[in-house]
């Protein structure tokens, strides 16, 4: 074969291997300076070859096919060309491909210096990193990462069916390369312009007829931290993290209030807490100097993921398919079939919308109170716990 063709991949595919110990070199005729090196053992590596005016030739190894395309290839030997032109050496140019991050070391960088200053849920996009892109870009360079590698990933993870899933990771994949470039380590973003799936929103909540069952559950649960938990995140309609680590601190017991300092979209909330709410937490108080609500034995020291209790109360209860994150929808639906509004259910559920944070700004506690206390009140009667005279007591015995 000659030494100089068009590169394709059919082309390269097909390049016979040379002798032991012996190397042979290719060349682009589409791209000045581009080379292809095949060793004995099947290593083809892209090089970029220029001899320079009153200097020794250079060559600066660009990345190995086919983890490197042609294309970026041909890329990165232009780049380089532009450079050289600009009067850039081509040895810094050389030291300053092999200090080029690959994308776990950049990964890292946006682990410590801003996912976990910033983001609670930062051991999410650690577990994310891990299942779905350590392996397909962990040891590649950033100049050779482009829109098809990340294109690649979402439609990997989508024909699996986790449509969702693939979202998330597309958005990771874009944060991550925003923060590079906000400072200044990288230059472009390869995950802008890829179309997310289209995802169903859910909208499962506790219906009339499963409420008398799912108390009956609720009451039946020998684990009261579990129990209690389950119930608060029903009676506040607050994200699962935000109760989990609900502190004794935080809790005004004379304005039935809760003070959540840290939310998901950074805005502080002030929950509403009904009778009820009351009730169960006057319960739990403890006569000893306590830190959490929910008490855990691990390093949060409060309690984590209630798996295998929301799984006993579900199944006692004869009830499929919901999720602790559909009571926080459960409540919201019952404040709507109430007669509540939007801008009182969404100021109760700390939803932050542009198109309503001006009215929210307006409205006092009052009538979320009102709300949130009516549509509990219709929940338990739903459930056959409550009447306009009594309210039963809501744990076993």
């Amino acid at each position: 074969m000659k030494n100089k063709f068009n590169f394709t991949k059919a082309s390269i595919d097909a390049l016979p291997l040379p002798e032991t110990g012996k190397r042979n070199t290719y060349h682009d005729v589409k791209t000045s300076g581009l080379q292809i090196r095949v060793t004995a053992t099947a290593v083809k590596t892209f090089s970029f070859f220029r001899r320079i005016k009153r200097g020794d030739p250079e060559r600066i190894t660009l990345g190995r096919y086919p983890d490197m395309t042609i294309e970026q290839a041909r890329r990165e030997s232009k780049r380089i060309t532009l450079d050289i032109a600009d009067g850039k050496n081509p040895a810094e140019i050389k030291r300053g491909h092999k200090a080029e991050l690959t994308f776990s070391e950049l990964f890292i960088e946006y682990l410590e210096r801003h996912a976990k200053p910033k983001k609670k849920t930062w051991k999410e996009d650690q577990a994310q990193f891990r299942l779905y892109l350590e392996k397909p870009l962990g040891k590649k360079k950033l100049s050779v990462i482009d829109r098809k590698n990340i294109a690649n990933i979402h439609g990997d993870i989508t024909k699996k069916g986790h449509a969702p899933t693939a979202n998330r990771v597309k958005a990771l994949l874009s944060s991550i390369f925003g923060w590079a470039i906000s400072v200044g380590i990288w230059e472009s973003n390869p995950a802008t312009g890829i179309k997310s799936n289209s995802e169903n929103q859910r909208d499962r909540f506790l219906q009339s007829d499963e409420l008398p069952r799912f108390f009956k559950s609720l009451a039946e649960e020998p684990n009261d931290t579990i129990r209690d938990y389950v119930l608060m995140s029903l009676l506040t309609g607050a994200r699962r993290a935000n109760v989990l680590s609900m502190k004794w601190t935080d809790i005004n017991f004379e304005r039935a209030e809760w003070r959540i300092i840290e939310t998901k979209n950074g805005t502080p909330q002030t929950v509403a807490l009904s009778p009820e709410a009351i009730e169960v937490l006057t319960s739990r108080k403890p006569t000893e100097a306590a830190e959490f609500v929910f008490p855990g034995v691990g390093k949060a020291k409060h309690l984590m993921e209630p798996k295998k209790g929301w799984k006993r109360i579900l199944e006692r209860a004869d009830i499929s398919n919901l999720r602790i994150h559909d009571l926080r929808r459960t409540l919201g639906s019952w404040q709507a079939k109430t007669g509540a509004s939007l801008a009182i259910i969404g100021k109760s559920l700390n939803h932050k919308n542009q198109n309503t944070t001006a009215i929210y700004a307006r409205l006092d506690l009052d009538p979320v109170r009102d709300s949130v206390n009516t549509a509990t009140s219709a929940m338990l009667a739903a459930a056959g716990l409550k009447n306009s005279t009594k309210i039963i007591k809501l744990k076993k015995g």
